[in-house]
């Protein structure tokens, strides 16, 4: 199998950093590049399209949990690269963390996956455990659950 860039969506969840560090282990292995992928959850997507949260507040929050996920690609000695998505939208109603993930998998052309696995750990912010099924479900790349 060769494996160009795998995807690690986060959310700043430990859950989801934990997933980050099997990432790099399985781009380490191949020698593949990570895509760190921000997905904000509804709360704060809500927030921030409403005007209720300042958009450099959320950037800020973003580049926190990014520059965790460059500290553990660092001790490995992996290349890593990022961006950020919505995880939901008053605006597009099938816009949901899975269908984020699954849509930057593709434009990506991202090789592999990892994602937390569920259960939920009820924590307002995590998302990316919630949307673990259905990245399971419907990947058409081979998919890694933690």
């Amino acid at each position: 199998m060769e494996v160009e860039t795998v995807l690690a969506p986060v959310d700043g969840s430990e859950e989801a950093m934990t997933a980050v560090e099997y990432a790099l282990a399985v781009a380490d292995r191949y020698r593949a590049g990570v895509h760190a992928l921000y997905v904000l959850s509804e709360r704060a997507a809500t927030a921030a399209e409403a005007g209720d949260v300042a958009a450099d507040t959320v950037a800020r929050r973003g580049e926190q949990v990014m520059a965790s996920v460059r500290a553990l690609a660092d001790e490995r000695d992996v290349p890593v690269d990022h961006s950020s998505a919505y995880g939901f939208s008053r605006r597009r109603l099938a816009q949901h963390p899975g269908s984020v993930i699954l849509d930057v998998a593709e434009s990506l052309r991202a090789d592999f996956v990892v994602v937390p696995r569920e259960p939920v750990t009820g924590h307002p912010d995590a998302v990316i455990e919630k949307a673990a099924e259905y990245v399971l479900a419907h990947a058409s790349q081979p998919v890694l659950s933690v």
